[in-house]
């Protein structure tokens, strides 16, 4: 009985082993499959949270000009800071997109005077980002009711903003009817960066400019996992070539 299974077992065909993948290989597919999740990751951040918008007019210069594409972060309106740059859209003032700096919140009282200068609760700010240290317009001394915003032009000379709606609720807009707050300009390409957070108001009590959100480390992972896919599948194939010619002329 023993030689019998025995010889049934020495004419079973040998199991045939598996090549194992060189290291070298691992390693190419380790390094395409993160940087498919930096790629994916960051470019879903991107499209989540951010949306494009161009700017039509110049009653943000110098800080935006005409034709700028700018990117803008969805945000609720409630948590818009004295400072932030804001996309938003009020039918009182006509229904349009309009893009401008949140400079009183609900709460303050927010006025200019002989001098020209604005106040917010009384304090003077220094606003490095105007186009021009002159004229405000005619003076007005406004108090923001609760949930809402008062908004202004950097380019005061030439944006039609809440000194020209004073008869409509103080020239303020609901804070709700805020759809985003811009952080970068993304075209042209010679102005593309991102949009540096003021510190003008940081001296008054209650909410300032918004830190920036997600966009710089989101738009880097995207351009690392394209960088690493591109270069990994690269080097791969050039690594292949050669091999394949070593194995002719050898």
């Amino acid at each position: 009985m023993s030689s019998v299974v025995e010889e049934a077992a020495a004419e079973r065909p040998a199991a045939v082993a598996r090549p194992r993948r060189k290291p070298a290989a691992v390693l190419q597919g380790v390094l395409i499959g993160l940087g498919l999740l930096l790629l994916v990751g960051g470019f879903a951040v991107m499209a989540l949270d951010y949306r494009p918008y161009g700017i039509p007019t110049g009653s943000m210069t110098p800080t935006l000009k005409v034709g700028d594409t700018v990117a803008a972060r969805k945000i609720d309106g409630k948590t818009v800071g004295r400072g932030d740059v804001v996309i938003f859209r009020d039918h009182a003032w006509g229904g349009e997109l309009m893009v401008k700096r949140v400079v009183a919140v609900g709460g303050d009282t927010v006025a200019t005077g002989d001098d020209q200068r604005l106040t917010v609760n009384g304090k003077p700010v220094d606003e490095p980002y105007l186009a021009a240290q002159d004229s405000q317009g005619t003076a007005f001394s406004v108090e923001v009711p609760p949930g809402r915003l008062f908004l202004l032009g950097d380019n005061r000379q030439g944006s039609m903003d809440s000194r020209l709606h004073l008869e409509i609720d103080g020239g303020t807009i609901p804070a709700d009817e805020v759809e985003a707050r811009v952080e970068a300009t993304v075209l042209p390409f010679g102005r593309t960066g991102l949009f540096a957070r003021t510190s003008a108001f940081d001296g008054i009590a209650g909410p300032k400019a918004g830190e920036p959100g997600p966009l710089e480390p989101a738009f880097y992972a995207t351009v690392v996992g394209a960088a690493l896919i591109v270069g990994t599948s690269g080097a791969g194939a050039v690594a292949g070539l050669a091999r394949r010619l070593r194995r002719r002329t050898a």
